[in-house]
């Protein structure tokens, strides 16, 4: 009986524990978590890093210069080719029969032009003689320009239809390696289409893409810091030495090309790279504009506001509605004439479900 009457105690002081715990747990307050961002100036945001891939510094892409099947092709992937080794040949059955009748029309062209040659050679001196009249010999002059005119005609049909025969073989331009290898013997090839790429010299090159919204503050000779995953803790220098003038249409983006400063063979085509600039150092004056992201901007009918996160330990906080005026747009921020100061909080989602006074997670 003793021992029941304590299961029975040591029940009950359980169901208490768990009671109570189970009401301290209730008690605990659920936040809600939000992203933010902390307010900074201008030149402290104009540091940027995009991604790019690295190119041959002299990347010579081979293709014919007229179409036909391919009889011939001598590359392979990491292959070394010298300069003016042949790397593919077209059949070239219509270039050569257009050659062979072009030699043969210079012949006839030649013949024609010494036979008008021997006339007015012979014409004239019957004509100094007085045996014939000016008008036969005006006509044997006429006759000999004109064979003359036909020959040097021929001629230069017999070089073009020479170079015809030329645009079906590709010769390596310079001594290199075979990066890329698009095609195979037998194949149809179009004039233009690219049959292999030709990897020349041994510098490399970073080529990226730069929205329109940094083009302009990107120049020629600037600086850069580059790293590449494949390189583990290790840093590398850059310069920018293109710039192109137009949009690139597939990526609507401006075409850069950058010069590693401290080259090592350990950077190779195709691998992935990180260009970081330093925007700010292309102005003369710093700019302290605060700036502020587009997405952490609400409006109502007081105007523009945000939500600054007022936090002492920076894991959670109490959300103040804060209205603001804004300025001029710039890429994805707006500059903010009033109502924020540097190092203020603020969320960046969820606007719309934030109250004043609301306590938050920062996340």
């Amino acid at each position: 009986m003793k021992s029941y009457i304590n299961r029975l105690l040591i029940l009950g002081i359980l169901i208490g524990f768990t009671s109570c715990k189970e009401k301290e747990e209730a008690k605990e307050e659920v936040l809600r978590p939000v992203k933010y961002e902390v307010v900074g100036t201008s030149d402290e945001q104009s540091i940027r890093t995009f991604s790019g891939i690295v190119k041959a510094g002299d990347e010579i892409e081979l293709s014919f210069r007229s179409s036909g099947v391919i009889t011939q092709l001598n590359a392979k992937l990491g292959q070394n080719v010298k300069k003016g080794e042949i790397i593919a040949k077209l059949d070239n059955v219509q270039a050569n029969l257009a050659y062979e009748q072009a030699i043969s029309a210079l012949n006839s062209a030649r013949s024609a032009m010494n036979t008008a040659k021997s006339s007015l050679d012979r014409t004239k001196s019957l004509y100094e003689k007085g045996s014939n009249s000016l008008s036969d010999y005006e006509q044997a002059k006429n006759s000999y320009q004109s064979a003359l005119d036909q020959f040097e005609s021929a001629k230069r049909n017999k070089s073009i239809q020479a170079s015809q025969i030329s645009y079906g073989i590709i010769k390596a331009p310079k001594n290199g390696i075979i990066a890329q290898k698009n095609s195979e013997v037998n194949e149809t090839a179009s004039a233009g289409q690219v049959i292999a790429v030709l990897n020349a010299g041994n510098d490399v090159n970073v080529l990226i893409g730069l929205p329109e919204s940094v083009i302009n503050k990107a120049k020629v000779g600037m600086e850069t810091d580059l790293s590449f995953s494949a390189i583990e803790n290790e840093s590398f220098k850059g310069e920018v030495i293109e710039i192109a003038p137009i949009v690139e249409a597939n990526s609507a983006t401006y075409p850069v090309k950058i010069a590693i400063a401290n080259p090592s063979e350990a950077v190779k085509p195709g691998m992935a790279a990180n260009i970081t600039f330093d925007f700010s150092t292309e102005k003369n004056v710093a700019d302290k504009s605060l700036m502020i992201p587009v997405k952490a901007v609400g409006e109502d009918g007081n105007g523009n506001f945000v939500y600054i996160i007022e936090t002492e330990d920076d894991k959670t906080g109490i959300v103040k509605k804060q209205t603001i005026e804004i300025g001029e747009l710039s890429g994805t921020s707006f500059k903010v004439k009033s109502g924020l100061t540097a190092g203020d909080k603020i969320a960046t989602a969820g606007l719309q479900t934030l109250l004043d006074g609301q306590k938050v997670r920062l996340q």
